[in-house]
């Protein structure tokens, strides 16, 4: 054989065992290490780097019959969206609000897999992030437990399927709190650490990288030591499995956190810390907001220290702040600043309901105050996400146009911000 194309060969199987590794390669034949993590550590630069090009996606590698809320149509440009503006960390992509039935459907998974394979056949570094979140209803009960959730807890092997009165506080404790049937399921109870384990793994045998916890804190209903040592649990046991069912052997893991981080005896037991924006208005000019350091209970600067479950140091814990989406309030389009919503909308809702113009003016100027207000944080932009009260159920950030007329063309303001 040729010497040189010999070598070229080599060249070449080098640089696609670098792509599978997670390594990106530059057009120059440049080594980008930005992005790479394996083996349960992820280092301080790379997560920042993630969390730099976050963006919320939510549901978009879910599916038809899979939709928590409604039909999601032209996804197709979502894809082509997130190509154009380069974004690394696709959040929300795939959950289940309170429909535990998706969970028992092959295509739920399937298709989710096969979405995130054909991402990767493009960029291999892009990570997709699940959400398992505060809530449980009465039909957990018709998923079995499989035999691997019970040997992960030590547990004797039975057949039987997961109990929902076994997920609830004891004592009463947000049971049934979104309605009838429909709780937030207590940590501290072992069915609920079994039941989130068992999707956490699954979440990550289809190719997710990283996990929403919802509200962890919320969950801990029998004190902040119980909570502590049963999210500890919890978190230890999906982490220990991502090393082989993940697939770059890690698993990136969060949770809403009012109190700015989680720790036992010195260590972080969320990767990182995500929170709403919390907009305050301004009252002299109507539906405009702005962002403010110890404005209710926002996140700024109030993050917690201490060593990260990849082993590093950290003063403060990093964090992103996103666009929430939770409802309307009963005073809309009127100031209050004694609750968390925008104008009486949530941050999400609001935001779409802006002129174009200011949408883009106020991405831009959340963006630097965010960066300038706390070294700590990054803003996760707007991709889609459910709003309320609308002409359609989602807020997309697709530029307008025949394959999404309902895009609100932040797409090039995203990617501005980005390159700069």
């Amino acid at each position: 054989m040729n010497m040189n194309r010999s070598i070229r060969i080599s060249v070449v199987a080098f640089l696609l065992l670098l792509l599978m590794q997670g390594y990106t390669v530059t057009a120059k034949g440049d080594i980008d290490s930005s992005y790479h993590f394996d083996n349960g550590v992820i280092s301080r630069q790379v997560l920042s780097n993630y969390l730099s090009r976050s963006i919320t996606q939510a549901e978009v590698i879910a599916s038809d019959g899979c939709y928590n809320d409604g039909p999601y149509p032209n996804k197709e440009d979502d894809f082509r969206m997130l190509k154009n503006i380069g974004a690394k960390f696709i959040g929300r992509s795939i959950y289940s609000w309170g429909k535990e039935n998706f969970f028992l459907m092959p295509s739920f998974w399937a298709n989710a897999k096969a979405a995130i394979d054909d991402y990767h056949a493009y960029d291999s570094t892009v990570v997709f992030q699940a959400a398992i979140f505060e809530i449980v209803t009465e039909k957990v009960e018709d998923i079995p437990v499989p035999a691997w959730v019970f040997e992960a807890f030590g547990l004797p092997v039975e057949q039987r399927n997961f109990g929902y009165q076994a997920m609830l506080n004891s004592e009463g404790h947000n049971v049934d709190h979104w309605r009838k049937g429909s709780s937030v399921p207590d940590i501290t109870q072992r069915e609920t650490r079994l039941f989130f384990y068992y999707l956490a793994r699954r979440y990550m045998e289809i190719g997710i990288e990283a996990i929403h916890f919802g509200q962890a804190q919320l969950m801990a209903m029998s004190g902040r030591e119980a909570g502590l040592a049963a999210w500890n649990e919890l978190l230890d046991k999906v982490r220990l499995s991502a090393l082989t069912v993940a697939r770059r052997g890690t698993v990136i893991c969060d949770s809403h956190l009012p109190n700015g981080g989680m720790v036992l005896n010195g260590e972080l037991l969320f990767d990182y810390v995500s929170f709403p924006l919390r907009l305050k208005e301004v009252i002299e000019e109507p539906q405009k907001v702005e962002l403010e350091i110890g404005y209710y209970d926002g996140i700024y600067q109030k993050t917690v220290g201490g060593v990260a479950p990849s082993g590093w140091t950290c003063e403060r814990s990093l964090f992103l702040v996103e666009f929430d989406n939770f409802g309307i309030s009963k005073h809309r389009d009127e100031p209050n600043w004694k609750d968390h919503y925008a104008w009486g909308y949530d941050e999400i809702t609001w935001f779409s309901k802006q002129p174009e113009a200011y949408r883009n003016e106020f991405l831009h100027y959340a963006y630097q105050w965010v960066k300038k207000a706390d070294p700590y944080g990054f803003l996760q932009m707007p991709g889609s996400r459910i709003i309320t009260g609308a002409e359609t159920n989602r807020y997309r950030a697709n530029t307008r146009g025949p394959n999404c007329p309902t895009g609100k063309s932040q797409e090039n303001t995203i990617k501005e911000i980005w390159e700069n």
